[in-house]
């Protein structure tokens, strides 16, 4: 008898994790027999989780913190997609026996773009749009803002030296990117439409004082615990829009559940909306009442709507 097939969400630390509970709900929706574990892995410990023995029964790895840009050394291939990022969120097998290869994938910009089109933001290539950080999220946040139609975008960091990676997709995608003193966003602020933080929990909440302003823009902020996060209690009191990053891990899992169910990422999941919306109430986000936007190739980018 076939023992169950597993997926794991590995990083460290872990134990926060809400992803066991997103994908649990979907597999169980949809019919599979498959466990979803949390399994703490530093990034010495990364090069063991792809042993053989150990991946038999495996459908798929997330990837988080700190593991995104380490674990493609592991793989076998990378989607172009990740490629073209160097960031993998994802990782799923194709094959059987000894021709069983590790694909890697990055379904964090699919994520951002459905968490940032469920708040109102549409595709646009004059609207200003900044994002806050320079690590490996950011990279996947300004792909997101290339699918939403962005040609120019700010990137507020604290050295020239924290967006390198940032900078480099920039210019594989023709995008200007205007890199800007970290402080300053106190101040400009106001001027943008959509805003995104990658910064670890806590980092951007620095900026709630200063943001008094009448304010009509949207704020993703990727940290979701505590949420809302201070910043964004203070975004929303001023006027504008919150979006959580409960909104972005959900959206991103979805495509994970195709993968690791041996589907294609432009498929859609028997009774999808239905099981989007078990996701939801897993963790507590509100129904949604449309399928999400499909974003796993470049040559969607700015045709998202």
């Amino acid at each position: 008898m076939n023992a169950r097939k597993k997926a794991f969400v590995l990083g460290d630390p872990i134990e926060h994790s809400l992803s066991p509970s997103l994908h649990q709900v979907a597999y169980e929706h949809l019919g599979y027999e498959i466990d979803y574990f949390r399994w703490r892995t530093s990034i010495e410990e990364l090069p063991e989780r792809f042993l053989p023995d150990l991946t038999e029964n495996v459908v798929g790895y997330s990837v988080t913190m700190p593991l995104k840009n380490a674990v493609v050394e592991s793989l076998h291939e990378l989607t172009d997609f990740a490629k073209i990022l160097g960031v993998v969120n994802t990782v799923y097998w194709h094959g059987e026996g000894s021709s069983r290869q590790s694909i890697g994938h990055n379904t964090d910009v699919s994520g951002i773009v459905n968490a940032l089109d469920y708040a109102g933001v549409r595709e646009s290539t004059n609207s200003p749009r900044a994002i806050l950080g320079g690590g490996g999220t950011a990279t996947s946040a300004l792909m997101a803002l290339a699918f939403l139609g962005s040609i120019d975008v700010d990137l507020y960091v604290r050295s020239v030296q924290r967006a390198s990676t940032v900078l480099r997709l920039a210019q594989k995608l023709g995008i200007r990117l205007n890199v800007c003193h970290f402080e300053d966003f106190a101040s400009r602020h106001p001027m943008y439409e959509a805003v995104i933080s990658t910064l670890p929990a806590g980092v951007a909440d620095q900026f709630a004082p200063a943001l008094k302003s009448s304010l009509s823009g949207v704020l993703l902020d990727v940290s979701y615990n505590p949420w809302p996060s201070t910043i964004a209690s203070y975004w929303e009191k001023a006027g504008g829009v919150i979006v959580s990053g409960l909104d972005m891990l959900m959206y991103q899992a979805i495509d994970q559940v195709k993968l690791f169910t041996g589907h294609s990422l432009e498929d859609t999941l028997p009774e999808q909306l239905e099981m989007m919306n078990a996701m939801c109430a897993a963790i507590g986000l509100l129904p949604r009442k449309q399928l999400p936007v499909n974003v796993y190739s470049i040559e969607h980018l700015g045709s998202c709507r």
